[in-house]
């Protein structure tokens, strides 16, 4: 069923009014238009500066069941191809930094579109279209006094306000965040406003006890000084570069799907170890709290549908209850989600896995329990599970109960003959104690979960003979005969396809309150668990607070830091012993090399990037068309994505609707043989608050497929 946006009928002219009410296209313009074919729009972009470069082409369509905008990017001399568009009608407009907003034309396919772009008239119009961390720049960060009695001082703070906490879950700076909505209600101070804002929906008990508790407080002074200041006319001071080089080449497919109550944690298109599985096919979503209706995109036909995932036994909602009333929703409790569904991720048969709930957690099966003959029981017995996974086959439209003994948050398949699915930890649950993963092959043979499944404790070889022997536990001093246990929960997990290792990015370290974060090897070896082993190396300075993190096809390990960083870790270029008493975590600071992510720095840190990172993604099979091993780290506050390529940062912005907020990315190769068009990444937005986005309460998740062509004309 066809809809229309209520945005297009405020906005939409014809293409001949639109021109007269510019005064006509430049005869010089005209015929610099690019060539198009039957299925593109194509033109030139001019101001009364003559030609634009580097600004944005947005398509848009309100004829489909999902949104639907292509953006490209103009050339050097304004020329624009937005190529492939399915048959709709259109609207075409131009943003940009250092303009506003052109009127919007209308245009069909095969049509050449000239637009005319208007300087913006000050630095207050141009700023409503930079990205998030313009405006988040400018928060005051506190002084060393104030954080002195919070674990890790400044370093930790940063981290809770950048990655663990605060944009950990949305952007903070585009225009909502930065402003107070009128729906709060009147307050004597931005700062009591911003206690009952950080309380609002049913997040707000967990907002208020991370500023409250886990941030001393604090934040509800800077932030409130953030926005007064705001309020009475401060502006940034970093102007955004328009995009350049490869950023010119992108095109960005934008959609939606979902209800506007709802958000989406991560998306699945495909096997990442082979990306042309599912060519061509649908899309699936994990939407975390918010609903058990999970997601389904067709990006032939822009439709959505929708599989309802059961429970084994009946719970209650994942999501707690509404702290006090929302702005937008006010005591409606939105999210009821009792499967919690967090990570999905694709096999080599097409069928979609989630780590997702499927009882309470308090119900392990006896098999995990102490008493049990299951091997890793006898080792480790476990009591409860906060997640477990399931899977959805859609040959046979069933979902599909895989209980497991440990917590799940993140799953990846190894490159071995088992298939082996490994997770990380819910640590909520377990607190971080052991790593799992599945044998779905003796799982589809079988059918037995019990039999299919195992899990580990960490241990690290600290008796340095090269085997698992007894060890002492995390908080017993290391002892020269035995190895040692740590505590050491796994974010991100990552099967190393170089040498069969399972690597883990590791948030928090709590034997040592200044230090924030590692990265742990674990390597199974030919019995596991008797015979898995454990390496960690904490990150040193400059970089802290890790998050996200994936692996090249080298073993080097990519990660997200709240540091402001992309960090890279290369075991092979340590120099002393990987195991023994001294191979604790700080025995190879040489592997690690720091790339600072782009934008600008808070005032008291200004050689640190603002940019909150969630997650890094490694391109291993150059699905991006930027070559294969290539690290893409989330731009929290950029709209978007970076690419490492060459040592540089390339930024793959998405600029409308403002606010796309990247959890979870993959991309897919639908057509090996099809050069840029057949390939691309997919995007999810993963923010829990949609309708903060530029476009407002009715805003639903956004699903975007970002690809680089050759270069800014191609079709």
């Amino acid at each position: 069923m066809k809809h229309r946006n209520a945005l297009f009928g405020a906005f939409v002219v014809t293409a001949a009014a639109a021109l007269l009410m510019a005064g006509g296209v430049a005869p010089q313009a005209q015929g610099a238009a690019p060539a198009i074919d039957n299925d593109d729009i194509g033109g030139v972009v001019t101001s009364a500066r003559g030609p634009e470069a580097g600004v944005w082409v947005i398509a848009e369509s309100g004829d489909f069941q999902t949104r639907f905008a292509k953006i490209v990017v103009t050339d050097d001399r304004g020329r624009f191809v937005v190529p492939d568009l399915p048959e709709a009608s259109y609207t075409v407009w131009v943003r940009g930094y250092g303009l506003i907003d052109s009127a919007k034309v209308a245009a069909k396919r095969g049509a050449r579109v000239n637009l005319t772009a208007t300087a913006a008239p000050n630095d207050a119009a141009a700023a409503d279209v930079y990205p998030a961390i313009a405006w988040f720049s400018m928060l005051h960060l506190p002084t060393d006094a104030e954080v002195a009695k919070l674990p890790g001082g400044m370093n930790r703070y940063a981290s809770n306000l950048k990655s663990a906490g605060c944009v950990g879950c949305h952007q903070l700076g585009h225009k909502y965040t930065r402003t107070l909505p009128q729906e709060l209600g009147s307050f004597p101070s931005h700062e009591l406003a911003w206690m009952r804002r950080l309380g609002s929906g049913q997040a707000g008990q967990q907002m208020v006890n991370m500023a409250a508790n886990n941030m001393g407080g604090l934040p509800f002074k800077y932030l409130s000084q953030w926005s007064d200041s705001i309020a009475k006319g401060a502006l940034p001071t970093w102007k955004p570069p328009r995009p350049s080089g490869i950023e010119r080449n992108v095109v960005v497919t934008v959609r939606d799907w979902m209800g506007p109550k709802n958000y989406v944690h991560d998306l699945t298109t495909t096997d990442w170890r082979n990306p042309t599985v599912n060519a061509n096919g649908l899309i699936y979503g994990a939407p975390e709290l918010s609903t058990d209706d999970y997601p389904i995109l067709d990006p032939k036909t822009n439709t959505v549908t929708t599989f309802k995932a059961p429970v084994r036994e009946q719970m209650p909602p994942a999501a707690g209850a509404v702290f006090q009333p929302s702005p937008a929703w006010g005591d409606e409790r939105i999210w009821t989600s009792l499967t919690n569904p967090h990570n999905p991720i694709m096999d080599q048969r097409g069928r979609v896995w989630y780590t997702a709930r499927v009882r309470a957690a308090a119900n392990n099966p006896d098999f995990c329990k102490a008493g049990s003959e299951h091997p890793s029981a006898k080792l480790f017995p476990m009591n409860d599970s906060g997640r477990q996974l399931s899977y959805y086959d859609p040959r046979t439209k069933k979902y599909e109960f895989v209980d497991t003994c440990f917590s799940t948050q993140h799953l990846r398949f190894a490159e071995d003959a088992s298939n082996t699915l490994w997770t990380s930890n819910d640590r909520a649950a377990q607190l971080g104690v052991t790593v799992g993963w599945l044998n779905t092959k003796v799982l589809d043979e079988t059918g037995d979960a019990a039999k299919a499944q195992g899990w580990t404790v960490l241990v690290l070889d600290t008796n340095g003979n090269g085997r698992r022997d007894a060890y002492v536990e995390p908080d017993q001093p290391i002892d020269a005969a035995k190895d040692k246990r740590i505590v050491a929960d796994f974010y991100a997990v990552m099967p190393n396809p170089a040498d069969g290792s399972v690597w883990g990015s590791y948030r928090f370290y709590p034997e040592r309150a200044t230090q924030d974060g590692a990265i742990v090897r674990l390597m199974p070896g030919p019995n596991p668990p008797a015979t898995a082993l454990t390496e960690i190396y904490n990150i040193p300075l400059p970089g802290y607070g890790i998050r996200g993190a994936d692996i090249d096809r080298n073993g080097v390990v990519w990660t997200s830091l709240a540091s402001g960083h992309i960090g890279q870790f290369d075991r092979r270029k340590c120099k002393g012993p990987l195991n023994g008493p001294k191979a604790t975590g700080d025995h190879c600071p040489e592997g690690w090399t720091f790339h600072r992510l782009p934008g600008p720095g808070f005032p008291e840190r200004p050689m640190e990037s603002a940019e909150s990172s969630y997650y890094t993604f490694v391109d291993q099979q150059n699905v991006s068309g930027l070559g294969a091993n290539t690290p893409i780290a989330t731009g929290n506050l950029f709209d978007g994505v970076h690419a490492l390529v060459d040592g540089k940062f390339v930024t793959l912005r998405v600029p409308y609707p403002m606010g796309l907020f990247a959890k979870g990315f993959e991309g897919r190769i639908d057509n090996p043989r099809g050069g840029w068009k057949g390939r691309g990444l997919w995007v999810a937005s993963g923010d829990r608050t949609p309708w903060q986005y530029e476009t407002g309460k009715g805003t639903k998740p956004l699903v975007t497929h970002i690809q680089v062509r050759p270069n800014p004309l191609a079709k």
